[in-house]
């Protein structure tokens, strides 16, 4: 059974915006969590000066967005002298908690910060020393007595555990890239992994090494009780570059999500597209379901 998103058809729903010096060029990566009432979206964005900041939009219904004029999280530290990028948002004890990556000469780090409101954070800083290391997304409960942390060592998927959130160790690789596949050059964590019946349900990227590298979406559900074993991955990509917006841009040949919101009877995918566009895509959830059981 392949599964397939499906393109909402408002998409595009955002671009960038000429007048904000900080996101005139491009807007991308969305992570988006959903707190009951509201959409909370906190997205990558770039400006003139090529520096990544965070920026904040809210919505009522996942489509139709209002964002702020300024970006909520920017640089601040010497490891983000060239940005701050790719956020994804994990509700865990009371906290929002924002894994990201922090950019700068020194490198390419995982770091973490939380907020109740979206507008001021707790900076944790660097948690994970090793460098390159992205696409990290914290599990929403601790496993066995610990805080979970899935990342990104090129080019596999690992997973790192701790105590209290700060120190992180017994990382272990639990998937790579496959010969022949569409994720046959390198892997990475897509949104915070969500809980179902089955087992963690893992939105991630894949990337083909074709002339300019591919960027596909697919699923990955882990074990409940030990996220290290992977019982199931997609055979086909559950969506790829089709528009025009997705294959041409700063980026071409990209779709790339940081958000897998459960909401009613469907799974959102907010999506960046060639770096220049946020999008949305969905699924009934009957269907990942089926695709679990089959």
């Amino acid at each position: 059974m392949r599964l397939k998103l499906k393109r909402h058809p408002a998409n595009p729903l955002f671009s960038p915006v000429s007048y904000h010096h900080w996101e005139s060029k491009f807007v991308f990566n969305p992570a988006v969590i959903y707190d009951g009432e509201l959409f909370h979206m906190l997205y990558r964005a770039q400006g003139e000066d090529m520096v990544s900041r965070l920026g904040y939009a809210v919505s009522t219904d996942g489509i139709h967005w209002n964002r702020m004029d300024k970006p909520v999280f920017s640089p601040k530290t010497q490891y983000e002298l060239y940005g701050v990028e790719d956020p994804r948002i994990t509700k865990l004890e009371n906290y929002y908690y924002v894994t990201y990556t922090a950019y700068s000469p020194k490198g390419i780090y995982v770091s973490l910060a939380r907020t109740k409101n979206f507008y001021t954070y707790e900076r944790f800083g660097v948690i994970l020393p090793e460098s390159p290391n992205k696409d990290a997304a914290l599990f929403p409960e601790k496993i066995n007595g610990k805080y979970v942390l899935i990342h990104r060592i090129e080019p596999d998927i690992w997973l790192a555990f701790s105590n209290d959130l700060k120190n992180w160790g017994d990382y272990v690789s639990i998937a790579g890239p496959r010969n022949g596949y569409w994720d046959n050059l390198k892997i990475g964590a897509g949104a915070p992994p969500i809980r179902t019946e089955y087992g963690w349900l893992l939105l991630y990227h894949g990337v083909e090494n074709t002339p300019r590298p591919t960027y596909r979406l697919g699923f990955m559900l882990l074990d409940l009780n030990d996220p290290r074993k992977v019982i199931k991955r997609s055979e086909e990509p559950i969506l790829e570059p089709e528009e025009e917006w997705e294959i041409f841009g700063g980026v071409p040949n990209v779709v790339f999500s940081d958000s897998l919101v459960d909401y009613k009877d469907t799974y959102l995918v907010h999506y960046g597209a060639a770096d220049n566009y946020i999008a949305l895509a969905y699924i009934k959830k009957e269907e990942v379901m089926k695709w679990i059981k089959d």
